[in-house]
């Protein structure tokens, strides 16, 4: 949910890594930057030495690398004393803690595995079920989002719509998700299915068209496909007339090659309004959010302006001005609906910020309020230790330099449309809720109230209201995987 280029090659978008910065709004050592971004030049790596990774020395090198790089040197703590603190992420949430009760930083700054980030962003790696779980904290209910190819859920008859009734380790432990939810809340659920290594398994009681029934899955290694083989792109005929949609689950460098292969499509089909669905999709490579650009970008030159990323004053010198870089397969949008909900975070946002200045109200946001994370990442590698810091570095703005969408970015953009998030349909199927939405914008039809900035918010109509009643599950400490990939397990 937060990366973008790579450092020293490029910060990525929302949460990317660097080499020692670089990736989807990350940056590090050698890491990328994600959500968005420059390259960067870090600061030497001295030679590890015996006690480098001890606790405290690893803290320390994280107060020093936020000192040096940190967008929001202001909110950091006069003093503080690490010994006070467990563990390192846990001293990382104290040093953000006023940046995050400013909205400014909400755990978009971590600690994390330089190997296991490295395996998600090259091929989508990763162990589990394979799902996005959704869950309806009121009326104690959890469904299934998506499901992905590959993985085990769906080889087992699991996808979206289903719903998960029961869990257990075996059938005469089987725990209803009502039971759950009430004494034990989402972690609960969280604890409940179980750690995310090949070979767990879980009894799982679930209900969809097919029935009733009890499942035994079992967690195992897959690559994330970024872009469905069954619905993430393809041609929509609407009454006669060609949409394009695309669905891009999240940014990793795996994207590239099905996006380039969607839009070389639409251009070849002359189709010039297209749905780019993100609906859960909380970022990733800022390298793969500019190509998205440039894939609708056909109408834009190498001297237009998509996007600025700006660095604290102590390191402007690697501010970077991006300009679109038009591809083969670009196509000149005429209108652009972009669905998206509070999943939609970081390198997606920048995406649809991109398109505020060219298109105006021929680009819509369909569906509820984005996140809200106009800033990105470097990741700051330490590799004698595996920990990758991935810290927020740059703010990202688009090219009247509208940026600071802390609160989604349903206010900033030039149409919106309320949605609901249908899960009894396929995503990218004409009828399902938030298509259907797009498609009407797209053809000038009427598409529904107009997105609050505040999904909650009491003018929503009953059928937005019981969407925002679902959010997607996350544990506390997510892996790289479900922070880019949000619910996912």
């Amino acid at each position: 949910m937060y990366q973008f280029r790579s450092l020293p090659a490029r910060l990525t978008a929302a949460t990317a890594a660097l080499a020692l910065l670089s990736a989807c709004g990350g940056g590090g050592g050698s890491g990328s930057i994600t959500g968005g971004g420059a390259a960067v030049t870090p600061t030497p790596t001295p030679t590890p030495v015996a006690s480098t990774c001890s606790l405290s020395a690893r803290k320390d090198w994280v107060q020093a690398q936020m000192n040096e790089w940190y967008l929001f040197p202001e909110t950091l703590p006069a003093s503080i004393n690490p010994a006070a603190y467990a563990d390192v992420q846990s001293f990382i949430d104290a040093l953000t803690a006023t940046a995050r009760a400013q909205r400014k930083d909400r755990y978009f700054t971590y600690i994390t595995s330089i190997a296991e980030e490295n395996a998600y962003y090259n091929s989508g790696s990763s162990a589990g079920f394979g799902v996005r779980f959704s869950i309806d904290t009121a009326a104690r209910r959890l469904f299934v989002s998506e499901s992905f190819e590959g993985a085990p859920a769906l080889t087992a008859g699991i996808d979206r719509g289903t719903e998960i009734l029961s869990i257990g380790i075996s059938v005469s432990t089987l725990r209803t998700v009502s039971d759950i939810l009430a004494s034990e809340g989402s972690a609960g659920i969280t604890n409940a299915l179980g750690p995310s290594t090949a070979g767990t398994s879980r009894v799982l009681r679930v209900t969809d068209a097919a029935g009733t029934r009890n499942l035994t899955v079992t967690k195992a290694d897959y690559e994330l496909t970024p872009v469905s083989s069954r619905y993430g792109a393809k041609v929509i005929d609407d009454g006669g007339r060609k949409v394009g949609y695309v669905n891009l689950r999240t940014f990793i460098n795996t994207a590239e090659t099905p996006l380039r292969n969607a839009f070389a499509n639409f251009r070849a089909q002359g189709i010039t309004e297209v749905i780019v669905d993100l609906r859960y999709n909380g970022g990733g490579l800022v390298s793969i959010a500019d190509l998205v650009n440039n894939l609708m970008g056909r109408d834009r030159t190498t001297s237009t302006v998509a996007n600025y990323v700006t660095f604290r004053p102590s390191k402007a010198v690697e501010n970077e001005t991006v300009y679109f870089a038009p591809q083969s397969q670009s196509i000149a949008p005429t209108r652009v609906a972009f669905i998206g909900t509070t999943g939609s975070a970081s390198a997606s946002e920048l995406v649809m910020n991109t398109f505020v200045p060219y298109l105006g109200n021929r680009a819509a946001l369909v569906g509820t309020n984005t996140y809200g994370k106009p800033v990105g990442q470097i990741a700051l590698d330490r590799s004698a230790c595996d920990d990758r810091l991935r810290v927020i570095a740059f703010a990202l703005e688009n090219a009247n330099h509208q940026g600071a969408y802390y609160d989604g970015l349903a206010p900033f953009m030039g149409a919106t449309c309320q949605a609901a998030d249908d899960v009894t349909r396929q995503l990218g199927d004409p009828l399902e809720a938030s298509t259907k939405s797009a498609l009407d914008f797209l053809a000038g039809r009427s598409c529904g109230a107009v997105i609050t900035s505040a999904p909650g918010d009491s003018a929503q109509s009953d059928s937005i209201k019981l969407r925002t009643e679902m959010e997607l599950l996350s544990p506390e400490r997510p892996s790289t995987a479900q922070r880019e990939v949000p619910g996912l397990f």
